[in-house]
This record gives structure tokens, sequence and C-alpha cells, in this order.
């Protein structure tokens, strides 16, 4: 049900407009990939004409991309917690690394919204913002990938903070990647279920990214090795 709000008068009741505009946007994305995320529809079940939406956001990818900082750092907070749990400290390096890919990849795949927003990413969310809020981004982004690592390198020193840096960088890169290899048109969908040859195209994203993760760990502890 779309709310009906009176004309902000000051910055309390700004906050407000945009806290419910970035509140019914990520209801929205619980119903519907972010690719179907428009600003009529939004500006609809908010209660706001889409002029006074864009008066809070300068577009459709800037909510997005708050909304994906705020998604990752959500992801971020957990993430801890989930990798003591998963990651025995007294295995060999290679275990521990498994392992630590292993619990990424569960982690991620339970937060679908996340791995679809990442996928947008550099293609869409980015493509329609001005240099402020690009860069505001940016800069919350790699706060989050700097955090990222200092989580991996506690479990796996072995790599070195550069390399652990490397790897988080990595994995946000191979998720969006894999997210949208993952979760095909229903066009593709047909074409495999039709052509039994075309099944190894079909992937599952948490085993995939799971299998990807772990290669890249892989090569990094190896040439830290050397």
């Amino acid at each position: 049900m779309a709310t009906t709000f009176q004309r902000a008068r000051n910055e309390e009741q700004r906050a407000v407009r945009r806290k419910a505009i970035l509140d019914t946007t990520a209801a929205m994305l619980t119903e519907m990939p972010v690719a179907e995320v428009s600003l009529n529809e939004l500006s609809r079940r908010v209660g706001l004409a889409k002029s006074n939406v864009l008066r809070y956001f300068e577009s459709r990818e800037a909510v997005l991309l708050e909304l994906l900082d705020t998604a990752t750092r959500d992801w971020l907070e957990h993430l801890g917690t989930a990798l003591d749990e998963a990651v025995d400290p007294d295995a060999g390096t290679a275990e521990r690394a498994d392992l630590l890919a292993a619990a990424l990849a569960d982690s991620l795949a339970a937060r679908p919204v996340l791995c679809d927003l990442v996928s947008a990413q550099a293609a869409v969310l980015e493509r329609n913002v001005s240099a402020q809020v690009a860069a505001d981004y940016k800069r919350a982004a790699i706060a989050n990938v700097d955090a990222f690592a200092g989580r991996v390198h506690a479990h796996l020193p072995e790599l070195g903070e550069q390399d652990a840096l490397r790897f988080a960088a990595a994995t946000v890169m191979v998720t969006g990647a894999v997210w949208t290899h993952a979760h095909p048109s229903p066009g593709m969908l047909a074409a495999y279920e039709a052509d039994p040859s075309l099944a190894a195209l079909r992937l599952e994203f948490p085993s995939t990214l799971r299998d990807m993760l772990q290669v890249v760990l892989s090569g990094l502890l190896a040439r830290a090795a050397r």
C-alpha cells in the first residue's frame, strides 16, 4: 500500500522521506530482480511523485547503490561470526582456504538481494549517477573491501594483507559474474531443458562460487609461497 507524504519542511522530515524510499526499494527487491525495479513503481509504492523521489535521490541507480552499500555492510557484520564457526584455526593452510571459500559462498548464497545488486553494479548501477554519487559510493566500497579483507586475513594470515585485499576484490567481481550466469533468462533455461548437451553450462550458484573462490585462493597462496 502506498504511503502519502506531506511536503518535507525540515531535515528530519527529509530523512524520513529518504528512509521510506530506501525501505520501499528494499522491499521491492525481495519481490523482483534489480532489472525490474522502476522509478514509476517505486514512486507509486512510496506515495510520492517521481519528481519528488528525484529530490532525494538523483536516479534509480543512486537509490540502488545506497542499498548495495547497506546490504554489504550488513553482510560484513555477520560474516565474522560465520567464518569463526566455519574455519578451523588448527587446520592446515589449504584446508582453511577451502573452508573459508565454502563459508563465503554459503554466506553470499543466503543473501540473494546483495548478490543481485553486486551483479548489476558495474554494468548498470554505476552508469546513471553523478560524479559525487559515484565518488561517495566508491569510498564506501573501498571501506567495505578493506573490512572484508581484514576478516579473510584473520583466518588466512598466510595470504598477507595485500593478497587478502586482492582476494576480497576478486570475490566481489566473481560473485557478480557467477550470479548472472547462474540466473539465465527463461529462453536460455528452455534451451538447456531442450538440449541435454548444454546442461554443463547451467551453473549452480553456491557450488560454482565456492569452486572459483577456492581456485583464486589456491593461486594467491601458491604465489605467496614462492
